[in-house]
């Protein structure tokens, strides 16, 4: 995949991302979460938990949005470099 079309992807997945959670579709917004991390190379990709409920949805994605995003960040600079 070329850095563009990871990051259209990518940038369309945060906006998805931004759009549930603003709306508190804290579930979808986790979901969202998952579709990122299925982007990202097998040895980038975060180690979710499964998400138990949804109450637990809005700490799930508070806790690992920045994590995604410092991951996306790691794989951007991988694709610069080839």
């Amino acid at each position: 995949m070329s850095l563009q079309e990871f990051d259209s992807i990518i940038n369309r997945m945060q906006l998805a991302f931004e759009y549930a959670e603003n709306l508190g579709q804290y579930t979808d917004a986790a979901k969202i979460l998952f579709q990122m991390n299925e982007q990202l190379p097998d040895d980038l990709q975060i180690s979710f938990e499964e998400l138990d409920s949804h109450d637990a949805a809005k700490s799930f994605t508070k806790q690992h949005f920045v994590e995604m995003k410092s991951t996306i960040v790691l794989y951007r600079q991988r694709l610069m470099g080839n």
